[in-house]
Order: structure tokens, then C-alpha cells, then sequence
């Protein structure tokens, strides 16, 4: 197996230029996730399933994250990995936006045929893109700057989508699809040529300022299916995969309802629960940065498990303010439940980021992206199913239920629920202490499936 020898000592500025790939990463993404959305339904009349079916596919698609996680373990290099992965985004992004054009100006089904085709190589670039660069980020960030990192890098993310929804809808007034078309364009060239001058040299930089040696050995390049089993084999791993599940599940179950739950239950104006959004992404800022400084060892207090614990106790107390909203009605104070709500999800989402780079660099080595593809996917798949759930039960609870806040209630307590199991199975599997323990891969018949394997990452081993 091959071995690592590193000091892990990555800069600053080497940690800030790979946030910018984030930053160029999100511009794009959030075009196809958000404008062409709301382009789909108001502008082409569409049906909202088309856009939510297409979003979801973007998620499905990460269940192949293992993959690419793999390929740029065993390249030696995983830059030429992130660059692949931008440009096929990039690629999907403009075929998304040519694909409205088709729809508007020609023909709907050849136009959502090419959607279909565009939204699986933005799944397969945003996969490719975000695995490298965490697995290149946890294999080279020492301990006291993992969760100023992981705040760096999702704050850049973060960026890019405000940057270029604002950017963007200066652009696109008044709307055509061949203005969507040219804007998209030239936004998926700028953000490519900008991820390729941020990771340009980074990583030789950083492996010449500290060196990674890794045997080039036979059993250091095994096949995929042995990479995969080898990684899942290990309980930490195996562990750390359903805590993400879980967590993230119940991170994503609120998005699409807290704005009509304001609506409905507090008579909020779309204006006013849309600033209500605002104060909960503020709220998330504000957790990520308490935890970026409170988290370094160096003048901080609390290891990052102690976060990522205490992240998700404290998510779920302020869910359950949001229960005692709905009892209360309008006499409570919701934006202060919000706000706290964004505060204590933002401290868990980068405790669990840090940890996670703090993991994938402390099992087997040579297999940070595996590892990383495996947790990035029980990440996607827990996103795509959350929004769906969160809807889907408050419409079956208004079915039982005569009360719109009961209704809503009911789902907030579920995702408290979560959020305290979560907590307990963040103690069962944090722990940066090296395994180096040989274990053998879990024997799978050609074709079938690896025993034990997680429904979110039942996929075709042969």
C-alpha cells in the first residue's frame, strides 16, 4: 500500500486560492440551481416538477463522488482533477442555458432532452471539482487551521452565489433566453479561467514546501472496488457516513418550508420572509466564524468534535424555539429564533467540515478521496432528500391536521429529533487518531453489491 509523509503545513494563501475555486464553483452552480429554475416555471411556464427533477438528478449524480475521489487518490496530482471537473461544469452550465434557449425558441421535449443531458454533466463536474478539493485540502491542512479552512473555503462558496446573483441579475433585465444563454456564457468562462489561475502551481507549491511521498507500489493503485471496500471496511469511516446522513438531513429539511411557515402562520410578505432568509444565512455566517477562531487550538477552546457535538444540540434547541413559535403565533420572537437557528447550523457545518478533512486524512493513506467522495455523496443524497421530506411532510401533516403551524411543528420537532441523533453518533466516530490497523476488504461476488453497503451508496461494484 502506498504511504504519505507529510507536515501538513498548507498556507494561507495557498488555503485562500483554493477557496476561490469555491467561489468560481458557486457562480456557476447557483445559475443552474436557482435562475433557471425560476426561469423554467415563471418565464417558460413550465411544470416545477421539470426544474425539481433536474435539481434532483445534479444530486443523484454525486453518488459518484467515490469515483472521482479515487481517481485523483491514485493520479498522484489532483489538480488536473479539479480543472476537469470546472470544465465540465462549466460545459453543463452553458448547455443548461442552450437547452432553456431550444424550449423558448424551438421545441420543448428536444429542449428538456438537452436539459437532461446538461444537468448530468453539472452533477459529474460539481462532483469531480468539490471531492479533489477536499481531498487535496484535508490531505495538507494541519489540525489548528481545519476549521478556519473549512470557514474559508464555504464562506468563498458561499460569495460566488451572492456575487453572481447579484452580477447576474443586473444582466438578464429585460429577459430573453438568448441573453440567459450569453450571460451564462460568459459567467462559465470567467469562473472557469478564475478556478484555473487559483489551483494553477498550489499544489506543486505546497508539495515542494512540504513534501508528499507516496510509494509507487502496485497495491498503492488497486482497483476502484477494492479502494471502496478498503475505506468502507474501516468503522470509523463507515460511521462518519451515517452521521453525515443524518445530519445533513435534518440541515436541508427546513430549507423550503421556513419561508412559507412565516408566511402562513406569521403573515409575513414575500419581501419580509425573504429577509427573514437573509437574517438566518447571517446567522450562519456569524457560527461559522465564532467556530473558525473558537476551534484553534492554539487560542481557541474545544476540540472540533466538542463543535460538532454541541453544533448539533444547540441546532436542535433552536428548532424547538421555532416549535414554540408555532404555539405562540406572532407574540414570539421568530427573526431571533431564525437567527439562532443560522448560528448554531453554521457552527455545526464547519465543525463537521474540519472534521471531516481531519478524518479522511487520518485512516488509510492514499485514500482522502475516496474517503471524501463517500461523505460528499451521503451529503448530496441527504440534501436531495431533505427538501423533498421537509415539503412532503408538511403536506401530508395539513392533511391530518387543521393547523398550518401544527403541521409545521410537527416537522420541526422531527429535525430536532435528528439533530440530537446526530449528536450521539458524532461521539461514536470522531476521532483523528490514525487506524492503521489492517483489515481485508469485505469479499463481493462480480456484480453484486459489497455486503453491509449503505442504500445512498448502493452502486455497481464490478
Amino acid at each position: 500500500m502506498g504511504t504519505v509523509v507529510s507536515a501538513h503545513k498548507m498556507s494561507w494563501l495557498s488555503i485562500a486560492r483554493l477557496g476561490l475555486v469555491q467561489t468560481a464553483l458557486g457562480a456557476i452552480v447557483v445559475l443552474t440551481t436557482s435562475t433557471m429554475n425560476r426561469v423554467m416555471v415563471v418565464e417558460l411556464a413550465l411544470p416545477a416538477i421539470v426544474p425539481g427533477f433536474l435539481v434532483a438528478l445534479h444530486y443523484g449524480l454525486q453518488i459518484l463522488r467515490p469515483r472521482w475521489g479515487f481517481g485523483s487518490d491514485i493520479s498522484l496530482n489532483r489538480t488536473p482533477w479539479i480543472i476537469a471537473g470546472m470544465a465540465v461544469l462549466a460545459t453543463g452550465a452553458v448547455g443548461a442555458a442552450a437547452a432553456i434557449y431550444v424550449i423558448d425558441r424551438f421545441s420543448v421535449p428536444i429542449g428538456i432532452g438537452l436539459s437532461v443531458a446538461a444537468f448530468c454533466l453539472i452533477g459529474i463536474g460539481v462532483g469531480a471539482t468539490g471531492t479533489s478539493l477536499l481531498a487535496l485540502l484535508a490531505s495538507r491542512v494541519g489540525e489548528e487551521r481545519r476549521a478556519p479552512a473549512a470557514t474559508i473555503v464555504w464562506l468563498m462558496m458561499i460569495a460566488g452565489f451572492a456575487v453572481t446573483s447579484i452580477a447576474v441579475g443586473s444582466y438578464l433585465d429585460p429577459f430573453t433566453s438568448g441573453r440567459l444563454l450569453a450571460v451564462t456564457a460568459v459567467v462559465s468562462a470567467l469562473a472557469f479561467l478564475v478556478a484555473v489561475a487559483a489551483i494553477w502551481g498550489v499544489e506543486a507549491r505546497e508539495n515542494a514546501r512540504s513534501p508528499v511521498v507516496r510509494a509507487q507500489t502496485s497495491s498503492a493503485k488497486p482497483p476502484f472496488k477494492t479502494a471502496l471496500l478498503e475505506v468502507w471496511s474501516e468503522p470509523k469511516a463507515r460511521r462518519f457516513t451515517i452521521f453525515i446522513f443524518v445530519s445533513m438531513l435534518a440541515y436541508s429539511m427546513q430549507d423550503l418550508i421556513l419561508e412559507p411557515y412565516a408566511g402562513l402562520v406569521f403573515g409575513l410578505t414575500p419581501g419580509a420572509s425573504t429577509k427573514l432568509s437573509g437574517v438566518q444565512h447571517g446567522g450562519v455566517f456569524a457560527g461559522m466564524l465564532f467556530v473558525a477562531l473558537a476551534a484553534n487550538p492554539k487560542f481557541g477552546f474545544g476540540e472540533l468534535r466538542t463543535w460538532v457535538v454541541g453544533g448539533c444540540v444547540a441546532s436542535a434547541i433552536a428548532l424547538l424555539s421555532l416549535v414554540f413559535s408555532a404555539v405562540m403565533g406572532p407574540a414570539w420572537p421568530l427573526r431571533a429564533s431564525v437567527f439562532a437557528l443560522g448560528v448554531t447550523n453554521g457552527a455545526y457545518a464547519v465543525a463537521a467540515i474540519g472534521s471531516m478533512m481531519g478524518l479522511a486524512a487520518s485512516g488509510r493513506n492514499s485514500r482522502e478521496g475516496v474517503r471524501m467522495g463517500i461523505w460528499g455523496a451521503a451529503q448530496a443524497v441527504a440534501f436531495g432528500i431533505g427538501g423533498f421530506t421537509g415539503t412532503l411532510a408538511v403536506d401530508v401533516m395539513r392533511k391530518i391536521v387543521t393547523v398550518p403551524a401544527t403541521a409545521y411543528a410537527t416537522v420541526f420537532i422531527f429535525e430536532a429529533v435528528l439533530f440530537l441523533v446526530a449528536a450521539g453518533l458524532a461521539l461514536r466516530c470522531i476521532d483523528f487518531k490514525s487506524d492503521t490497523t489492517p483489515t481485508q476488504p469485505m469479499p463481493v461476488s462480480p456484480g453484486r453489491l459489497a455486503p453491509g453497503l449503505a442504500p445512498g451508496l448502493a452502486i455497481e461494484l464490478s
